[in-house]
């Protein structure tokens, strides 16, 4: 468990995490509580983070217009892809005031298909979730608080970072 401070390594193997935290990524020393963020789904309609509940999801605030965002969506979906289902989702919460139409632009230009479309128009997620700067990216638990997070980008589908997130999921 290196990486990890004491109090933290109690916690996650409490929580049957046995891991090495993958660099970036920042644990804290307890759960934290996680705003219920509003966003519009690809259809229009529209929900919140308690629609996750149950649910592992990692939250990534991202935008069409940011670079660092745009080269690590592919690695998103390809996280959906092998880890998506029932006790696991990525939630790619766009902040672009443009709207779902330059998303849905974008994943249909980069070939994105297994990822859901959120986005919240209004970027007040962007203070709900606390985030410092784009892509900011959270781990949530299946009861709605956060563990941890990565500010920045990151190979999201690397085996190591692939085992850490399965070890939070089963």
């Amino acid at each position: 468990m290196k990486n990890l401070k004491p109090p933290l390594i109690a916690w996650a193997l409490s929580v049957g995490a046995a891991f090495a935290t993958p660099q970036g990524f920042a644990l804290h020393d307890t759960p934290q509580p996680v705003a219920n963020v509003r966003y519009e789904k690809d259809d229009g309609s529209r929900g919140d983070m308690e629609d996750f509940r149950g649910k592992v999801i990692l939250v990534n605030v991202w935008a069409t217009w940011c670079v660092p965002c745009r080269e690590e969506m592919p690695t998103l979906d390809a996280l959906q892809a092998e880890l998506g289902g029932d006790d696991f989702e990525v939630v790619a919460l766009s902040i672009d005031r443009a709207g779902s139409q330059i998303v849905r632009r974008f994943y249909d230009e980069i070939g994105v298909t297994n990822l859901n479309m959120y986005v919240d128009q209004t970027m007040l997620s962007m203070t709900a979730l606390r985030t410092v700067g784009l892509p900011t990216t959270i781990l949530i638990d299946a009861q709605g608080r956060e563990l941890g997070r990565l500010v920045g980008p990151a190979e999201w589908d690397d085996p190591e970072m692939v085992s850490f997130l399965r070890s939070f999921i089963e």
